[in-house]
C-alpha cells in the first residue's frame, strides 16, 4: 500500500466519521497515510464499537483525534480546532475536510401526527448544510488548510427529486450543493477545491431510518446497471481519488458515485 500522504504530514477532518460513509472515508485515507481528526455524535452505548474502529485505524500507523461532540456547536468547534492545531504541529496541514453529517428530520409534510415543522427544517439545514460553511470558514481563518486543500461533502439524488418524508433532508442537500459551489468559487484564490459526491443508495444506518427504505433498496437494485447498492467503500474510494494531486482541477462539481444509477429509469 502506497502511503503517499504521509510524507506531507496531511490530515483529514471528518465530520460524522463514526459510521457509514464518514468511517469508510477515514479508513481509506488512513490506509494512504493521512492522519485523522474525527468529529462524531453518538450515544455511550455505541462507544465500544466506535473506539474499536478508531483503534483499528490507529494500528495502521496514523494519528487519530476523535471527539464525541456536536459539530454545529461553535464552542466545541473551537475546542476541536485548537486541539487539531496542537496535534499537527508546525509541519501538519489539513488536506481535506469531509462533511458526512447525517442529522436530519424525516417527518412527513402531510401528516395527522406532528407534521414537518419549520424548526425541523432549521435543525436539518444547520447540521447537514450550513455546518459545511462554518467549518470551512473557521479553518480558513485559522490557516489550517494545506495550499491545495479539498472540501468534500456527500449529497444524494434527493437534492433534486422528491421522496416522501425526505423534504427537510432534500432541502439541506440542495443547500449543501449550493454552499459547496460557492466555496469552490470564493475560496479558490486560497487553493481550496470543493466538490460534492452524489452517493448512490447505500445501506447505512441513516438510510435505514427513512420510512419505506426497504422499498427504495429493492427498487435501486433493479434500477442500478450493476444491480447492487452503492457501498461505503465505493464512496470512500472517490474521496481518496479527489484528495490526490491529479484531482486538483476538479472544482465546484457534483459527482455521481453510484455505478450509473442516475442514468437508469428502470
Amino acid at each position: 500500500m502506497v502511503k503517499e500522504f504521509a510524507s506531507h504530514h496531511y490530515w483529514a477532518v471528518i465530520l460524522g466519521g463514526s459510521s457509514g460513509l464518514g468511517l469508510a472515508a477515514a479508513r481509506k485515507l488512513a490506509m494512504h497515510g493521512m492522519h485523522l481528526c474525527i468529529v462524531h455524535r453518538d450515544m455511550r452505548m455505541d462507544m465500544e464499537r466506535i473506539d474499536s474502529d478508531f483503534n483499528a485505524i490507529r494500528a495502521s500507523g496514523v494519528q487519530v483525534l476523535a471527539f464525541n461532540a456536536d459539530a454545529v456547536n461553535a464552542a466545541k468547534r473551537g475546542e476541536v480546532l485548537a486541539a487539531l492545531k496542537t496535534a499537527m504541529g508546525e509541519n501538519g496541514r489539513v488536506r481535506t475536510l469531509v462533511h458526512s453529517i447525517a442529522k436530519g428530520n424525516l417527518k412527513a409534510m402531510n401528516s395527522d401526527r406532528a407534521p414537518l415543522s419549520t424548526d425541523d427544517f432549521h435543525i436539518t439545514l444547520d447540521n447537514m448544510a450550513i455546518s459545511l460553511y462554518d467549518w470551512t470558514q473557521h479553518m480558513v481563518q485559522q490557516q489550517l488548510f494545506a495550499p491545495d486543500a479539498r472540501v468534500l461533502s456527500f449529497t444524494s439524488e434527493g437534492s433534486s427529486k422528491a421522496w416522501k418524508h425526505y423534504g427537510a433532508v432534500a432541502a439541506a442537500k440542495a443547500a449543501l450543493e449550493s454552499i459547496s459551489r460557492h466555496i469552490a468559487l470564493e475560496f479558490a484564490p486560497l487553493g481550496l477545491r470543493a466538490n460534492c459526491i452524489q452517493a448512490g443508495v447505500t445501506d447505512t444506518r441513516s438510510m435505514q431510518l427513512i420510512p419505506g427504505s426497504e422499498n427504495i433498496i429493492t427498487y435501486t437494485k433493479q434500477r442500478n446497471p450493476f444491480h447492487r447498492l452503492t457501498t461505503p467503500e465505493d464512496v470512500a474510494n472517490a474521496v481518496y481519488l479527489l484528495c490526490k494531486d491529479e484531482a486538483a482541477w476538479i472544482n465546484g462539481a457534483v459527482i455521481p458515485v453510484n455505478g450509473g444509477e442516475h442514468i437508469s429509469q428502470a
